[in-house]
């Protein structure tokens, strides 16, 4: 089970959450403004943040760029459902976005599916050939360690957190460097190549054409 902030204005509605996470086994914080958000973001690490957009003080757009470094992972709750605050969510690093009013056991489904993703009960993810533990950052290929570098084993991990999933290279950049790719920047498909020769994903990790990457695994 996880640990999870709730940064929520609305009392009734971070309530309600509250109650239905901890009724599923998780544990809860709540925080009913951004700064008071980012003050408990200080404290031990949390396994998700459930993040209002059109929150007081600092709103949830902001304080995605305190939580990004900190690799925790977002599921945005807000009223804003235009398709451009959705694509603004997702490309801000955000893993899940959902529209108010919501379905209580659909928050819950999806909460389930980020934290399965991300592994917080500290298992080892073993996907496309390979076994990483997130926690330790050491990934093997057969038993044998692969040595990477701090930025490829991010990589690593954003793609085995994303199969299937085709990412552009702002995205990933974004994820795995922060701030915006430069134009004509090759940062991002240089160290894909090297990642992709590292750990044997040759026909595996696949360029997509006006794209980016996809990590391509049988279902």
């Amino acid at each position: 089970m996880g640990k999870i902030l709730i940064a929520e204005d609305e009392q009734p509605i971070a309530d309600l959450i509250r109650l239905s996470l901890k009724t599923a086994g998780h544990t809860c914080d709540w925080a009913p403004d951004g700064e008071a958000a980012a003050d408990l973001l200080t404290t031990p690490a949390y396994d998700l943040v459930l993040l209002d957009v059109m929150l007081p003080r600092i709103d949830g757009f902001a304080l995605m760029d305190y939580i990004r470094p900190l690799e925790i992972p977002v599921i945005f709750l807000t009223a804003r459902s235009a398709v451009s605050d959705r694509v603004r969510g997702l490309r801000m690093g955000a893993d899940d976005y959902m529209v108010k009013p919501f379905d209580v056991d659909e928050l819950l489904a999806r909460v389930e599916t980020v934290l399965r993703r991300y592994h917080k009960t500290g298992e080892t993810i073993a996907l496309a050939g390979l076994v990483a533990d997130p926690r330790a950052r050491r990934v093997w290929r057969d038993g044998q360690e692969i040595a990477l570098t701090p930025k490829e084993y991010d990589l690593l991990l954003l793609f085995l957190r994303n199969p299937n999933a085709a990412l552009y290279r702002d995205t990933i950049y974004e994820r795995v460097w922060g701030g915006e790719l430069a134009y004509g920047s090759k940062t991002v498909d240089l160290h894909i190549q090297r990642l992709r020769k590292k750990v044997g994903w040759d026909g595996v990790l696949l360029a997509v054409n006006k794209v980016g990457y996809r990590l391509e695994v049988s279902p």
